[in-house]
């Protein structure tokens, strides 16, 4: 039968480790394409400024910690002598992986190249900032802008998702309020239904300093941050006193699996989820249940094989087993790389253990 539909059932899909959305910024910028919105001079070129070059540094973003990449800011509003001044009155130091550009193609006319080009140069690129959208738009006379505005954003979407990267559209806002601020964003709500998160940064009154921060996305939780605009270091800062804990990379559970072989002197383990929790009970006196465990490691299996690890699930005709090889003692929970999965047949594992 031709175009026969490709299915995967439940069970297979629960239980198996696929590649896992990487993180820019913890809870905060996931891997996609996003839309940050915002009233023109309200500050988004500044804010955008700031987190180029945070990520870059490998700095947090506030209380979100961020992984260090390459980061690209086209700035197509700008000269390059205004992003100069900016950067001089935010930092005294501006990092070599960031890099900037004030004039692109266009989407479908040259900016994906430019986009592929840049990225084959600089493969660490974790972050590309784009402000504004406007900006990078063919002029387009369609009967269905809806559909005009899904399509033409989506090529972006592609691009950012093939090289797991966060390519961030600053746009506006519409004059009329709504008690939702996702409904905010200019344009047809195809803008909004491509993008994977978006961000809208609303002030109650122009002259106030203070603004709030809505943030809500496919792979994030939805977030409403309140900020402040210093006049002095020209830098968005928070100011909500709730929110004081560092918000990690790391899953929890991963991190506790990981402490369990920091502590337990262990580089191997082999047996069932329930064997597992027992032996992170013993040693770190957390209480994990075993389908948490399953599941965490199906999940966050990249985190944990980025920590050093090699993860395999196996099955036999009574349980699942679970085998994991810790093949590398001295490895940096910042980094992002392909994570070590094998399937197979758990006979080996038992001959092993």
């Amino acid at each position: 039968m031709k175009n026969k539909l490709q299915t995967i059932d439940g069970d297979t899909l629960l239980n198996t480790p696929l590649p896992a959305t990487r993180s820019i910024a913890s809870n905060f910028i996931p891997e996609g394409l996003a839309i940050f919105g915002g009233a023109p001079k309200i500050g988004k070129s500044w804010l955008m400024l700031w987190l180029c070059l945070q990520i870059a540094k490998g700095e947090n973003l506030w209380n979100f910690k961020t992984h260090k990449g390459t980061t690209l800011y086209l700035c197509l509003e700008d000269s390059y002598q205004r992003i100069q001044s900016r950067i001089a009155q935010i930092t005294d130091e501006a990092p070599e992986n960031t890099h900037f550009a004030t004039m692109s193609g266009v989407i479908g006319e040259g900016l994906e190249e430019q986009i592929e080009g840049f990225i084959a140069e600089h493969p660490d690129t974790i972050l590309i900032v784009i402000d504004t959208l406007q900006k990078i738009r063919r002029d387009t006379n369609s009967s269905n802008q809806y559909g005009a505005d899904y399509a033409e954003v989506g090529r972006l979407q592609a691009l950012a998702q093939k090289h797991h990267i966060c390519i961030m559209l600053v746009h506006h806002l519409r004059k009329m309020k709504d008690t939702d601020p996702m409904n905010m964003l200019s344009g047809t709500t195809g803008l909004s239904g491509v993008a994977d998160t978006i961000y809208v940064l609303e002030r109650e009154k122009r002259t106030e300093k203070g603004a709030k921060l809505f943030c809500s996305g496919r792979d994030i939780e939805t977030l409403e941050l309140k900020l402040e605009f210093n006049t002095k270091t020209f830098l968005w800062e928070i100011c909500d006193e709730s929110f004081g804990e560092e918000v990690k990379l790391l899953d929890e559970v991963i991190e506790t699996v990981h402490n369990y072989f920091l502590f337990s002197g262990s580089n191997y383990f082999c047996g069932t989820a329930t064997e597992l929790s027992s032996e992170i009970y013993k040693i770190t006196e957390k209480d994990i249940t075993p389908a948490v465990i399953s599941k965490k490691l199906v999940c966050f299996h990249s985190q944990f094989c980025d920590l050093g690890y090699r993860l395999d699930f196996k099955r036999t005709h009574e349980k699942k087993i679970i085998e994991i090889d810790r093949i590398c003692v001295d490895v940096s929970t910042d980094l992002i790389g392909e994570p070590t999965i094998v399937f197979g047949d758990a006979s080996n594992a038992e001959e092993k253990n």
